[in-house]
């Protein structure tokens, strides 16, 4: 948590039950998702997949499109971080 507060995000824990979707969206501000415990896998438009697992972190520019999804049985602990700043033109 402290590596993604350096790097100025506010961030909240969440915990995400198997099963747990969300569509496809995106976000105003700059996003930076953490994974402690789980597999969460995170699509972006365009086809980049990525499975973020136990010490996993994905920056998200704001405006990514997305998707994500739990992988398995196992509940996804997670950080999510929001860069509330100037928006990001990446």
């Amino acid at each position: 948590m402290r590596a993604i507060v350096h790097d100025g995000y506010e961030v909240a824990l969440y915990t995400y039950p198997s099963g747990t979707r969300f569509d496809w969206h995106e976000h105003e501000q700059d996003k930076c998702d953490a994974v402690l415990e789980g597999v969460l896998r995170i699509e972006l438009d365009g086809g980049a997949t990525f499975d973020l697992s136990s010490g996993d972190r994905l920056f998200l520019p704001a405006r990514t499109r997305h998707r994500a999804e739990v992988i398995g049985q196992k509940s996804v602990l997670a950080l999510d971080g929001t860069r509330w700043g100037p928006i990001s033109r990446a």
